[in-house]
């Protein structure tokens, strides 16, 4: 056989071991109940008291969007709303309790804790100062919900992420926002991020009694307090660049049990309409999550061509040169791709003719994430807000 049908067969037997042996990563039937706890529970006996924790900087172009769905949350409970003005020039502050004086709602308090010491990411010191405001409370919030200022929350979300936790026990329920998908490279670029994360951590894994995987969603966390105050959080991660992964691993390193699933009732509003807004999404942390190495980039950059490139490849060029053992390879193995994509493109309500298209967005991953690191070696690495955090600020945590 040739050089090609060997990378194509072998490309075709990842496909297999990732269809059957992953997870099941590619289903998305990790979600939350759409009720008040599981199929045939009914609600908590008593609501536990929840402070929402919103860390902001610039979002005042959002911030009409989102803030009034976390105002007007049907919770049955106590619950009150603390927006952090991480240093923002566009007046987010202001705005938020102008749209909390018009609105009304759940109360909101807005504090702005200044520029973050050294050694601290501005979110995570923004979260540390809502969080601590919120416990100074009496009595104390039982349950810190955290949620980005880009997120839109239904009415029930609120009550539906508590009643999971209450009904199952949980320290940490996240979901994955369901982000805006509405430009032509959106729909190439979006569902292909969540379909990745996912093929990386496995919600299933995830949520297993006994995990062999560890992450949450940062746009959404449903936290209990005593494990956050446990887990000294958000203290003891607060180099961390990629916040949610970090978190997850500081909550399990307590015995927390931990959930993690897409969501219905969440949704980002912010727009990335073009393909520059979603490559600066990626790469901004690409490198960060591959641990700054030269020897995990070749390894990504080695596997993403093995697995996405090579299927297509094999099949048009075998086709054309008359290698039928290459062609068939990987023809079945892009055919499997394809099949394991649909599933998120319907979670995304996207027409399933892009799901041959996957080799295409894995090849711009490729290049966002070689992008991120040079950004990395030029001094502009993991940069957000007009903030750079270098590798010696990023924790170890981040791997």
């Amino acid at each position: 056989m040739s050089t090609l049908a060997w990378f194509a067969i072998g490309s075709l037997a990842v496909w297999v071991w990732l269809l059957l042996g992953q997870g099941f990563f590619w289903r998305t039937d990790q979600r939350l109940p759409d009720g008040d706890g599981s199929p045939g529970a009914g609600p908590p006996e008593r609501w536990p008291r929840v402070a929402v924790v919103v860390p902001a900087r610039d979002e005042a172009a959002v911030l009409p969007l989102s803030l009034p769905s976390l105002l007007a949350q049907d919770y049955p409970g106590r619950a009150e709303v603390f927006l952090v003005d991480d240093g923002s020039t566009d007046g987010t502050g202001r705005l938020a309790g102008e749209l909390a004086g018009r609105l009304g709602g759940l109360p909101l308090t807005v504090v702005s804790p200044g520029e973050p010491e050294p050694g601290w990411t501005g979110k995570l010191w923004a979260l540390r100062h809502g969080m601590a405001l919120a416990r100074a409370r009496e009595p104390a919030p039982e349950f810190l919900l955290l949620t980005d200022a880009d997120i839109a929350h239904d009415p029930r979300s609120l009550r539906l992420l508590v009643s999971a936790a209450v009904e199952h026990d949980l320290d940490l329920v996240s979901q994955m926002a369901r982000l805006q998908v509405v430009s032509v490279w959106e729909r190439l670029v979006v569902p292909a991020f969540v379909y990745f994360f996912a093929q990386l951590y496995p919600f299933r894994w995830i949520n297993r009694a006994r995990p062999l995987a560890t992450a949450a969603a940062g746009g959404c966390v449903l936290l209990r307090t005593e494990t956050a105050v446990a887990a000294a959080v958000p203290d003891s991660i607060r180099r961390a660049v990629i916040d949610d992964v970090s978190l997850a691993r500081a909550v399990r390193r307590t015995g927390g049990r931990i959930w993690l699933g897409l969501a219905d009732h969440v949704d980002s509003v912010r727009p990335y309409p073009g393909l520059g807004e979603l490559w600066r999404m990626v790469s901004r942390s690409a490198y960060t999550q591959l641990r700054n190495s030269p020897l995990l980039l070749a390894g990504t950059v080695a596997g993403l061509v093995v697995v996405y490139v090579v299927p297509p490849v094999a099949l048009l060029a075998g086709a054309a040169a008359g290698d039928g053992a290459a062609a068939w390879a990987g023809g079945v193995a892009w055919a499997v791709m394809a099949g394991t994509y649909l599933p998120m493109l319907r979670y995304y309500r996207q027409p399933p003719w892009l799901a041959p298209l996957l080799p295409f967005t894995a090849v711009l991953y490729l290049l966002m994430t070689v992008d991120s690191a040079v950004q990395h070696y030029r001094g502009r690495g993991a940069a957000w807000k007009g903030r750079t955090y270098s590798a010696d600020h990023v924790s170890r945590q981040e791997g």
